[in-house]
């Protein structure tokens, strides 16, 4: 008795995030409202792809942040200028 099996594709490689492009999703989604700058880095789990999130972390721990800080700690000091 044969067992037949399917080919199965490749699980497709989870994106790459670099810190700049972290930096500028969780500005988006502080401009938003959908996150407060206060709320903790944790909180981008929420709209970032499970089987990416691992990716995430990596990337924020090769840059010294922690998941408990704060999201504006990631996104810097916004700058305002007077018209």
């Amino acid at each position: 008795m044969s067992v037949l099996t399917m080919p199965t594709a490749a699980p497709a490689a989870p994106e790459r995030y670099s810190i700049e492009t972290l930096r500028e999703e969780a500005r988006h989604l502080v401009d938003c409202g959908h996150v407060s700058p206060h709320q903790p880095l944790y909180i981008l789990c929420q709209f970032i792809p499970p089987r990416e999130w691992i990716c995430v972390e990596c990337e924020l721990e090769r840059n010294d942040f922690l998941l408990r800080d704060c999201v504006a700690d990631l996104i810097g000091a916004q700058t305002w200028q007077n018209d």
